[in-house]
């Protein structure tokens, strides 16, 4: 079973090269699932749309994450309280549309694959207990007792929360990543009883920027200029960020995780 995973798209170029190359990625990786962080996705890099969040379905993923944008766009909390297949972080507060995990089938039909959402608790929008939602999660959702697989997709910006989580989930999920600052972390390993890990994925788009945004713009609002605009994304040529898991079968563990890089300027 191969899994890919795939950082926070950024606005109409990380779209771009998802929609060239998406594909034949899944074709020539023989890739059985697909999930990506979308919630930098709209055209502005605020939030999603119903419009890109389909596009994406269609283009061949399976689950879209997010985080802390996911409210930005006004009309997804009617479409996410339809579309199982985008999540929001499931400790958001209590009665927030739409759901924090789902549990779905692989291209093949053959196997459960859960995909969860969380959001981390230090320096992010205020949320309810992470860990205390990760402790429920665990109880409700069992590695080959109800799924076939457990993919955790942890959206913070503390390397050492995005850690603890990894180390909690291991040996009761297939992956642990972490999303949200847009920079690939070179930790891509099996943790001890066989969890894939990597503390941050990275994004998918232009990384000649400030992650993923107009690096001149950007520069211009730590100056404090008063000509800077307010943020919006580079649009040169993205790169596709993330990491592609293989999992045994028969006991839902990882046996091997690869770092993805695909284009731009950056280098696997």
């Amino acid at each position: 079973m191969k899994i890919l995973i795939l950082g926070d798209l950024m606005g109409n170029s990380g779209k771009k090269a998802l929609q060239e190359n998406l594909s034949k990625i899944i074709k020539d990786k023989k890739i059985d699932f697909t999930i990506i962080n979308g919630e930098n996705s709209a055209e502005d890099g605020r939030g999603i749309t119903k419009d890109t969040a389909d596009e994406l379905l269609n283009l061949g993923v399976d689950v879209i994450t997010s985080g802390n944008h996911i409210w930005d766009k006004k009309e997804i909390t009617e479409f996410i309280s339809k579309e199982e297949r985008l999540l929001r972080p499931e400790n958001l507060a209590a009665g927030s549309p739409g759901n924090g995990y789902g549990i779905f089938l692989s291209k093949n039909k053959k196997y459960k694959v859960a995909v969860i959402n969380l959001m981390g608790n230090v320096f992010m929008k205020k949320t309810e207990d992470l860990f205390t939602s990760a402790k429920n999660l665990q109880n409700k959702i069992k590695l080959k007792e109800n799924v076939d697989f457990i993919i955790v997709d942890l959206h913070g910006e503390v390397t050492s929360e995005k850690m603890a989580m990894g180390h909690y989930f291991d040996g009761k999920a297939t992956a642990v990543v972490g999303t949200h600052t847009h920079v690939p972390t070179a930790d891509t390993r099996i943790l001890d009883k066989g969890t894939a890990y990597q503390t941050d994925i990275g994004m998918c788009g232009d990384y000649n920027s400030v992650i993923g945004m107009n690096k001149e713009n950007s520069i211009m609002k730590f100056l404090n200029d008063n000509k800077a605009q307010r943020h919006f994304p580079a649009e040169g040529q993205s790169t596709l960020s993330g990491i592609i898991v293989e999992a045994d079968v028969i006991t839902g563990l990882a046996v091997k995780i690869e770092r993805f890089i695909y284009g731009g300027v950056l280098n696997n």
